[in-house]
């Protein structure tokens, strides 16, 4: 093993920052631009990554496109839909509150990233405008845009994520309920779990 400790000798395998070629450097925003708007506004899908004293987080945020409101240039508002009640990402943000954002879109090679930070929103008119079928979100993000950049198509071409012929037959796989009755010694999933959760996912969704 032969781990990297340094910044110098990181950048005698990748280079300096400033050897970066300009598409690269050149793509980034302190504000969500007109192009950049198209891609929030198609994605169904991103990825949040928070930090916190216990450590890091990255939770998938999903919902129809459009989900995440651009408030302004450089604030965005994102709702917290119905989740396991974890709050992973809300208990980080309430103590550190940077984020990172990764959205994708379905048959799209380009991933759009965004840095900044975020506050946890409860005022009761914000949080009624997201209401889908009656149901508004307990909580909303509201992101101060700090960076805003595509990434580039390879990981996602070299993945062939959106692929017909990639797909994995979920039934290859570990059900939910095959993972949590391995993972209490069968006192709780199972194959009841899995029964009941297509009913009790579509009573949730919001």
């Amino acid at each position: 093993m032969a781990a990297i400790t340094s910044m110098a000798e990181l950048e005698a395998i990748y280079g300096a920052l400033d050897s970066v070629g300009e598409a690269s450097m050149a793509k980034v925003a302190d504000h969500v631009t007109p192009a950049y708007r198209r891609f929030i506004e198609a994605a169904p899908f991103l990825a949040l990554a928070t930090a916190g004293p216990e450590g890091l987080d990255c939770s998938p945020r999903g919902d129809r496109p459009g989900f995440v409101r651009i408030a302004d240039p450089r604030t965005l508002l994102l709702p917290d839909r119905h989740g396991n009640n974890r709050i992973d990402s809300l208990r980080n943000l309430v103590r550190d509150p940077r984020v990172g954002l990764m959205f994708l879109i379905p048959g799209s090679g380009n991933a759009l990233r965004i840095n900044g930070r975020a506050e946890i929103e409860t005022d009761s008119g914000l949080l009624a405008s997201f209401a889908v079928e009656g149901r508004a979100p307990r909580t909303v993000l509201v992101i101060r845009v700090g960076e805003v950049y595509f990434q580039c198509a390879r990981a996602i071409i070299r993945a062939g994520l959106w692929d017909a012929g990639s797909q994995v037959d979920p039934r290859s796989l570990p059900t939910p309920g095959a993972i949590l009755a391995e993972m209490s010694e069968g006192r709780v999933g199972g194959a009841a779990y899995d029964a009941a959760w297509p009913a009790r996912a579509r009573e949730s969704l919001w």
